[in-house]
């Protein structure tokens, strides 16, 4: 009788944890998808802050890139669009945040879905259009160009950008996709948290905005990580995390102004700020160039096919035909910007010579398909995309990157798979 009475007691507190919301449990035979992830404007060094535990578990059991170099100019669009496609700007056509076309008069404007739809803009093959059309399931919880038709091919599951969706809301939609039944839960995911990026514009890169915006965005990432731990894929799950560019201290006492170089009325100028993009007007190119094109003090100008080859970037036409760079943490300015009572100059700044220590991005990878422990050093940012398409089976499209630079990154057991994948197909050709 008296287990019987202990048995009514336990009933209710059984009955409870049987209705308890139990995690959801992908099959997890087989299941490796790979988790691309982007910190937008996460320099390299801001890890040893001690404010990423979670990232900082990643990187201490995988590898971890001494930094990254992001391609010039070390922009947002120009360096998701390369990472993704392994093609340096000047080969993707993504030659900077904004850029005008010369051959259709129209204007490439970052911030307007309405003038980066167009397909035409967007050169390449992004990584998940090789792997839809390689029989692939590809998701995209954000990307620059992911919601794109490009080439008639978007992810299988996509999303609009939304800057008003938290954090943890868009890994909890990366984690509802991986929780699709067979043949439609994603083999390659991305997510994207601009918050670091707009901490360090609006307070600099030293300061307290930045280090809560690295606060959140690692949270983010370790509900993730429950996430993946939950459905039992966190072992087999290879994450990739990675930055556009890094950050630096920028101040209204470091400007270039443009007036005292050169007549305004005499150029057409389309971008100003960490560079200036320029063309003479008819008539005086001669007068315009002799300006431009001598030494000053804290800026240095080209003629975009003599630009330093090293950067990559002065061959497509959408690049303006004189390119000036500040020295590094300083601006280029025009009177007319000054004098208009709403400008405004950020606390911090990207988009310098990407030679530049801090312009160097983050690159983290964990997972089966790499080593543990490791610190490696330096790469190009071109070198993500072969080593990407490498793990997930896919073969590569035509791209700047060198996967020599990365195998190293790689397994030995990864090493062997990949080898085995490239001989089953020689066999079949």
């Amino acid at each position: 009788m008296k287990l019987f009475r202990r048995l009514l007691l336990f009933l209710p507190l059984l009955f409870l944890a049987a209705c308890a919301p139990q995690p959801p449990r992908v099959a997890q035979h087989g299941y490796s998808p790979l988790i691309l992830i982007s910190i937008d404007g996460y320099r390299h060094d801001y890890i040893q802050r001690g404010l990423s535990p979670n990232l900082g578990v990643l990187a201490a059991d995988g590898v971890r890139a001494r930094a990254m170099r992001s391609a010039y100019p070390t922009l947002t669009f120009p360096n998701h669009y390369t990472i993704v496609t392994g093609l340096y700007p000047d080969h993707s056509g993504i030659v900077d945040n904004d850029f005008y076309s010369p051959v259709t008069g129209k204007k490439f404007v970052y911030r307007k879905y309405q003038t980066i739809k167009d397909p035409s803009w967007w050169g390449g093959v992004p990584i998940w259009v090789g792997a839809e059309r390689q029989g692939k399931h590809a998701a995209t919880m954000f990307w620059p160009g992911s919601d794109v038709a490009i080439d008639g091919v978007r992810p299988e599951h996509w999303r609009h950008f939304d800057g008003k969706i938290s954090p943890d809301a868009r890994v909890d939609q990366a984690l509802k996709w991986l929780d699709l039944p067979r043949g439609k839960r994603p083999d390659f995911v991305t997510l994207y948290f601009e918050q670091v990026d707009h901490a360090g514009h609006d307070g600099g890169p030293d300061s307290k905005e930045v280090n809560h915006a690295l606060r959140v965005v690692d949270a983010a990432l370790g509900r993730l990580i429950r996430g993946l731990k939950q459905r039992g894929i966190y072992r087999t799950a290879n994450i990739v995390v990675v930055s556009d560019h890094g950050m630096r201290a920028t101040s209204p006492r470091r400007i270039v102004l443009l007036d005292n170089v050169v007549d305004m009325k005499h150029v057409r100028m389309t971008r100003a700020g960490v560079l200036a993009a320029l063309a003479a007007r008819p008539g005086f190119a001669d007068e315009v160039d002799a300006a431009l094109l001598r030494p000053h003090a804290h800026m240095q100008c080209w003629k975009k096919a003599n630009l330093p080859k090293r950067l990559h970037y002065g061959t497509n036409p959408r690049i303006a035909p004189l390119i000036c760079i500040p020295e590094d943490g300083w601006l280029i300015e025009t009177r007319r910007w000054l004098d208009n009572p709403r400008h405004h100059i950020s606390r911090g700044e990207h988009g310098y010579d990407n030679a530049d220590p801090q312009m160097g991005a983050l690159f983290v990878a964990h997972g089966p398909a790499f080593r543990h422990g490791v610190v490696y050093p330096e790469f190009d940012n071109v070198d993500v995309y072969p080593l990407l398409t490498r793990i997930l089976g896919i073969k590569p499209a035509p791209n700047d990157g060198h996967f020599a630079e990365v195998r190293g990154m790689l397994s030995a057991s990864e090493l062997r798979a990949i080898w085995k994948r490239r001989a089953s197909v020689t066999a079949t050709r």
